[in-house]
């Protein structure tokens, strides 16, 4: 874990798997004012910008990478996947979609969040990653399948896909409607959940891997973190107003 506010981040979690590498960030090492303390880098939550970069450059040299060789994107709560080879132009080339695909070795592709599930996916062997945003909409709508199809369509295997989810709100904490709960349920049953004071609620990292299993991903890990519950993390239904995580996968 990063130790709260040290000058310089560290990574809170970093793996591997064979030449793929996934990593998660949690909130502490970064530049930013409250509300958005510390590393925030989400550059569209209100955020100084000069904050939101130097955040980023910071998070990339921690991970060794090129900030530059980051690809970011423009999540909508969709399920739409962009295959990219190269970073962004500039920013008003970055699309809106909610999962990223890449065969480019080096070029290390991020998913920012406070809540939602960061999804990490790579095929090592065929040297193909992906990063995909799944908060309830995108479960609903199937983001984390594109995800994989996008993957398959460039010559992944899914018994040779690894999947890493990270830090996000737990089933235990997402309360919502119960017609909410139900219509989720209804396309993703793993989802169902209920409060620990006993009221309806979402699991969005249980549908997520339900949904990968589904497919045939074997080798799949979970974050045990709940946002909401965790001070070192940005949590949307907690703050409201708050920075964002990031979750980065790349290939050596």
């Amino acid at each position: 874990m990063i130790v709260p506010h040290r000058s310089v981040p560290a990574v809170a979690s970093e793996t591997s798997a064979g030449r793929a590498h996934f990593a998660f960030t949690d909130r502490w090492g970064g530049v930013s004012a409250a509300p958005y303390a510390e590393l925030n880098l989400g550059g569209a939550v209100g955020d100084d910008p000069a904050a939101v970069l130097a955040n980023r450059e910071r998070a990339a040299g921690a991970l060794a990478l090129d900030p530059a060789r980051v690809v970011w994107m423009n999540q909508v709560h969709g399920r739409d996947v962009a295959v990219v080879d190269a970073p962004w132009g500039d920013a008003s080339q970055i699309p809106a979609v909610d999962a990223l695909v890449t065969a480019r070795r080096g070029l290390a592709l991020a998913v920012l969040t406070a809540d939602c599930t960061p999804v990490l996916l790579a095929d090592p062997d065929a040297g193909i990653v992906a990063a995909a945003h799944a908060g309830r909409p995108g479960l609903v709508a199937g983001v984390v399948p594109a995800a994989v199809e996008a993957m398959t369509a460039l010559g992944a295997k899914t018994s040779r896909i690894v999947a890493r989810t990270g830090p996000a709100v737990c089933g235990r904490c997402y309360e919502v409607p119960a017609a909410m709960r139900a219509e989720v349920a209804e396309t993703v049953p793993a989802s169902w959940s209920e409060t620990s004071w006993g009221t309806p609620a979402v699991d969005v990292t249980a549908g997520v891997h339900a949904q990968l299993e589904a497919l045939g991903v074997g080798d799949r890990q979970a974050s045990t973190i709940c946002t909401l519950e965790s001070g070192d993390h940005f949590s949307y239904r907690r703050d409201r107003t708050t920075g964002r995580l990031a979750g980065y996968v790349w290939l050596d």
